[in-house]
């Protein structure tokens, strides 16, 4: 079990939460699905209540599969371990190794603890919260961190260039940033293919399945209006053979402009 000191880790993350604003926080503030006592941290996103259920942090993932470093468990345990919280979301339903998935608070308070993780830079944002208030706390939060060069955003490798397929190929099966400029759109059977590279079989490319089509026109995107666009994606790193990020919300890509470019 791991139990660490709280110090001036766990200061650090109130001081941040102040910057969300309660405006804004209130956007995750779903229905109660539980609640409990902290007991044990398992993970950089997981924890076990005292009465034994497991819960997995909602709406983030850690950078690099870093999840069960040392640093990771010790940023969620310094917040949580020990604490009251309250569990809340749109759908208890347990996950297929039965983990409660969630935002979770602190008692008291209404800034989720994926945001404190995100402020102070100890994840990113894994698109799976499709609530538009509750994206844009925790898109707001990352954006924080990232601006700061917090926790994982001062190593400048955390975003990989599109460019450098070896790199980004270094990261299969773990959930990883990329950014650089869509060459080409390309429609190969029932799929689309977002080329970041002039080598579609070894360069970085987004894949597009056709039921996504409409969720994108819904969204207002036109994905060949994609081509010569610098974007973010994130996703998992899969090998086709180069490296793929298979794309299955719209919030996995993000249209880069200006400054934002360069950041």
């Amino acid at each position: 079990m791991f139990r660490p000191i709280i110090s001036f880790v766990a200061l650090c993350g109130a001081v941040l939460a102040v910057a969300i604003g309660p405006a804004l926080a209130a956007g995750c503030l779903f229905e109660p699905q539980g609640e409990g006592r902290v007991g044990e941290i398992v993970d950089g996103r997981s924890f076990r209540l005292t009465d034994g259920r497991e819960v997995r942090l909602a709406g983030i993932e850690t950078a690099n599969d870093a999840a069960t470093s040392p640093k990771r468990t010790a940023a969620l345990a310094a917040i949580i371990v020990g604490r009251d919280v309250t569990l809340r979301g749109q759908d208890d339903t347990p996950d297929r190794y039965g983990r409660q998935t969630a935002l979770v608070f602190l008692d008291g308070s209404e800034t989720p603890v994926q945001s404190l993780l995100l402020l102070r830079g100890e994840a990113l944002v894994s698109t799976e919260i499709t609530d538009r208030d509750c994206a844009a706390v925790l898109g707001q939060a990352e954006a924080e961190a990232r601006q700061a060069k917090r926790g994982v955003w001062a190593d400048p490798t955390v975003i990989k260039n599109a460019e450098s397929s070896d790199d980004i190929l270094a990261g299969i099966g773990q959930f990883t940033v990329v950014e650089g400029m869509v060459l080409s759109v390309r429609q190969a059977g029932a799929t689309t293919y977002l080329n970041f590279g002039r080598n579609w079989t070894r360069g970085f490319a987004v894949t597009i399945s056709k039921r996504m089509m409409a969720v994108f026109a819904s969204a207002g995107i036109t994905l060949k209006s994609l081509e010569n666009r610098r974007v973010r994606v994130r996703g998992w790193v899969e090998a086709h053979p180069g490296p793929r990020i298979d794309v299955l919300r719209v919030a996995q890509i993000e249209m880069l402009g200006g400054s934002e470019a360069n950041r």
